[in-house]
């Protein structure tokens, strides 16, 4: 549930969509990384000014935290 929103979202942000994939990763029954591997020049945009387009996404995603008990990680790399 949580990786095909931030996919989704993501895709929305990039100019090359079609590179956008996302990773869950779990670490153990409470925590999860999420990965986030986009083109080069989309990087810039997901993570944005300062932080805050990447910040915002994990400020959505820590609302899932609520329902399914897992806290996330968000990185975001380049692809390739």
């Amino acid at each position: 549930m949580v990786e095909e929103f931030v996919r989704e979202y993501v895709k929305l942000l990039a100019n090359h969509p079609e590179d956008i994939e996302v990773v869950r990763r779990p670490i153990n029954d409470t925590f999860s990384e999420i990965t986030i591997y986009a083109h080069r020049s989309d990087v810039g945009k997901i993570i944005g000014k300062e932080g805050k387009m990447i910040g915002a996404i994990k400020t959505v995603i820590s609302g899932c935290k609520a329902k399914d008990r897992v806290s996330y990680k968000v990185n975001v790399q380049t692809k390739g």
